[in-house]
């Protein structure tokens, strides 16, 4: 049983400069929403130069522009929109933030963190076949012993590891499952 909590405070970064964090994508998202900075900044409890000065600041560690306004008249019209970069920032962000969330609350990820392994659970051997499902994917691992161990892992790690026929990997053996690793 872990004692503690993981926490994180995602941010993307361009060139060693910060661009989005937490405050910056609520502010990116509610201006994507409400089409007007102004709105946004009032829905998040921030002055109007505030919300200004952070998307000055992310155009600027961008070198483009995030946020794309329009002048309003004496009968309004004016407004805000995310350009297609700022999209593309807010997206990143978001896919990021989705990612570790996921891995905060993973248990068997953290409990992976502390399983012992030893050279007893580890078999080196070499990836004879890869049948991948729509979410997951079987490893047919040849080991010297000579054995072939099967695998099932999730697609998305096939592609993570770039998994192909002929690679020489190590199956982590853990009592409920066979976990595949390479370096």
């Amino acid at each position: 049983m872990r004692k503690y909590e993981s926490r994180y405070k995602p941010w993307i970064e361009h060139q060693g400069k910060a661009i989005v964090g937490e405050g910056r994508a609520n502010l990116l998202r509610v201006i994507r929403e409400s089409a007007s900075i102004a709105k946004a900044a009032e829905k998040l409890s921030i002055p109007y130069r505030t919300a200004w000065e952070h998307i000055k600041r992310m155009e600027d560690a961008m070198g483009s522009p995030l946020v794309k306004t329009y002048r309003g008249g004496a009968k309004g019209g004016g407004g805000a929109r995310l350009t297609e970069e700022g999209e593309r920032v807010l997206r990143e962000y978001e896919k990021y933030e989705q990612y570790l969330g996921r891995l905060s609350e993973d248990k068997e990820y953290w409990e992976a963190l502390y399983m012992k392994i030893s050279s007893r659970n580890r078999i080196g051997g070499i990836v004879k076949g890869i049948e991948k499902g729509e979410v997951a994917a079987s490893v047919r691992i040849e080991v010297t012993a000579p054995a072939v161990i099967t695998a099932l892992i999730t697609k998305d790690a096939v592609e993570e590891l770039e998994l192909k026929v002929g690679d020489e990997v190590e199956a982590v053996i853990k009592a409920t499952e066979v976990m595949v690793s390479k370096e």
